[in-house]
């Protein structure tokens, strides 16, 4: 997994380019009717239900766009809110605090969206012991904060990119002539290379899953795609010889089954893509 450097070097990243992308030159509307010397104070309304999440990363945005912004936080990321709660106030420049006002909004009301849909997932596997994970399935762009609003959640961060963690799917096993083959080389580089990454292969059956099993240096295996019976029968023949992960359009409705199954992780693309925003403003006060 990445570092906690990285990490941030990833959040001011998505910083900077949301204030590029917002304000350019500048902020006309504010500066042709607002003076330089105006100050003012604003709320973070909530006006749906669910797990906030976001508060940390406006608090950045806050102090990137204008460092005498003052935040006072009423409710923290992971809390649960409701229809009018208000999360924090802001105060300070008036024209700054327009300046931070939708890249705050759009960060929070996506982040807040994936806090509450992956809190849902981790309540239906309550009792058992298996984990939920993110995928590489994020919006360009704004990956770090999307995984930060999973792990918000309760859930638990996949690989961050492709230089984090080695993960030989399908077309990867293809193209390198097998599973074997595909496993064996990717040992090789990374050895030549000094490089020390977990390994995950992607399994399409069982038969697949056994080849796996007779290499050595797999951390885990992705059971990808599989029914409910074929998955209980992998992971009986896995055993613990390594980890395994189930994935391949599992929802709300069959998480929990896949869990019965006896798999350690699932991992769910819906987490981060098929989300709808919560619904927020940011009001003057």
């Amino acid at each position: 997994m990445i570092t906690e450097e990285q990490f941030q070097k990833e959040l001011l990243i998505i910083i900077q380019n949301g204030i590029r992308e917002d304000i350019g030159p500048g902020d006309y509307s504010s500066l042709a009717c607002i003076p330089d010397s105006a100050n003012g104070k604003a709320k973070l309304l909530v006006k749906d239900n669910g797990i906030i999440a976001g508060v940390e990363f406006a608090k950045m945005v806050f102090q990137n766009v204008d460092p005498t912004l003052e935040v006072e936080t009423f409710i923290n990321d992971g809390e649960q809110v409701k229809h009018g709660d208000v999360v924090f106030h802001v105060s300070g420049s008036s024209q700054s605090i327009l300046k931070a006002e939708r890249l705050v909004l759009n960060s929070m009301q996506r982040m807040s969206a994936i806090a509450t849909k992956t809190n849902q997932y981790v309540k239906l596997l309550e009792g058992t012991n298996t984990r939920v994970l993110d995928t590489r399935k994020t919006t360009p762009g704004f990956r770090a904060c999307e995984k930060w609003a999973v792990k918000i959640g309760g859930g638990e961060n996949h690989r961050f990119a492709l230089y984090d963690m080695i993960m030989l799917k399908d077309n990867h096993n293809d193209f390198a002539g097998g599973i074997s083959n595909a496993i064996t080389k990717t040992k090789e580089f990374l050895k030549f290379n000094n490089l020390d990454l977990k390994i995950i292969v992607e399994a399409r059956n069982l038969k697949e899953i056994e080849e796996i099993l007779q290499n050595e240096g797999v951390y885990r295996i992705l059971i990808d795609n599989f029914n409910f019976e074929d998955t209980r029968k992998a992971v009986a023949l896995i055993g613990d010889q390594c980890l395994t992960e189930s994935s391949g359009n599992i929802n709300e409705k069959t998480i929990r089954q896949y869990a019965d199954c006896g798999v350690g992780y699932i991992s769910s693309g819906a987490l981060t893509h098929s989300v709808y925003n919560m619904d927020l403003s940011l009001k003057a006060i």
